[in-house]
């Protein structure tokens, strides 16, 4: 099992380069890659650039970059050049994001994110292994022969030669069909609130089609500390966010994803008291439960003990999500 560090996204408030400094100190360590996040605060291409330019051996990922803001082109261009910058350490982390955010934030409809998604990949792939580009698909008309084209968009081929025309391609996915769709055109998955328990009933079966090598990486939140209810705290604010916040009733895939993981009661009390505006009081009705069936928290001991369940699901890739640079230090000593 690798290890990873997850960057995410620059808190409000704070600088990229910390993140950064925790990465370099992950790459002296031996992680293997660090990744890097956008929302609608920081962007993940920028980090990474940065990143490349100050490490020599950590791979460098995002995790993810969000599909509805940037064309296919020029996302395929962004990875053929990071991927040639750092000498051929990228992963190309691909997400849509969920509906506040594609059309709150880009603009655009939330539509139907899956097929959107399988054109976008495939466009991206196409782009990189330098064939002239023509597409004419649902979501992506190349070149755009709409009712308003001029007439004159001409198929065109990558000026640049990539360093790799097959660069590691990784979906961010929750939901059963998505899943499956990650292991179908993907070349790894990238899952948040990962739970290894659960990964035999609800995963296992939707990954057949993955490819030899498929990596599976996802991001676990590590707190270190002796008191492990202390431990335990620090992420419920976290969790209410993400299955109280991130969406509306109804429509939030991490709230969904508590469901099926068995905690619909709770997560029902969870996102009212959210939506109600008692932040607090949602944070307070998360389970310790939870906490512990997706995070790794407490003393060096009681991780090291947790992390066997984390190797015996098939985890080949394991993200720390963490701002301790104790934890960094001591996810390493423990896996590596």
């Amino acid at each position: 099992m690798r290890l990873g560090f997850y960057m995410g996204y620059a808190p409000p408030g704070t600088n990229p380069t910390e993140l950064v400094a925790m990465a370099q100190e992950a790459e002296r360590l031996g992680y293997d890659s660090a990744w890097a996040a956008e929302a609608w605060g920081t962007d993940a291409v920028t980090v990474l650039a940065w990143l490349a330019a100050t490490t020599t051996t950590l791979r460098v990922g995002s995790a993810i970059m969000q599909i509805p803001g940037r064309s296919p082109a020029n996302t395929a261009m962004t990875a053929a050049t990071l991927d040639l910058l750092s000498g051929g350490r990228f992963l190309l982390g691909l997400g849509t994001s969920g509906p506040q955010v594609v059309e709150g934030w880009h603009g655009q409809a939330w539509g139907k994110p899956l097929a959107k998604t399988r054109e976008y990949v495939d466009v991206v792939r196409r782009i990189l292994r330098r064939e002239t580009l023509e597409h004419h698909g649902a979501h992506y008309d190349i070149p755009y022969r709409g009712p308003d084209a001029s007439g004159l968009g001409v198929p065109l081929k990558l000026m640049v030669r990539p360093l790799r025309p097959e660069i590691p391609i990784y979906l961010a996915a929750l939901g059963p069909k998505n899943v499956e769709l990650a292991a179908e055109i993907a070349d790894g998955w990238l899952p948040i609130f990962f739970s290894p328990e659960r990964f035999d009933e609800l995963f296992r079966p939707r990954l057949a089609a993955a490819r030899p090598g498929f990596d599976i990486a996802p991001s676990v939140q590590v707190v270190v500390d002796d008191d492990v209810q202390a431990a335990r705290d620090v992420l419920k604010p976290l969790l209410a966010l993400y299955i109280g916040g991130m969406g509306a009733r109804g429509a939030n895939f991490y709230n969904a994803l508590a469901v099926r993981y068995g905690y619909e009661r709770e997560a029902r009390e969870i996102q009212e008291l959210y939506l109600e505006g008692k932040q607090r009081e949602a944070a307070a009705a998360v389970p310790d439960r939870l906490v512990d069936d997706i995070g790794l928290v407490g003393p060096p001991e009681r991780i090291r003990d947790r992390l066997d369940a984390w190797r015996e699901s098939g985890v080949t890739t394991l993200l720390v999500a963490t701002r301790q640079p104790e934890a960094v230090r001591v996810m390493a000593e423990l896996v590596l």
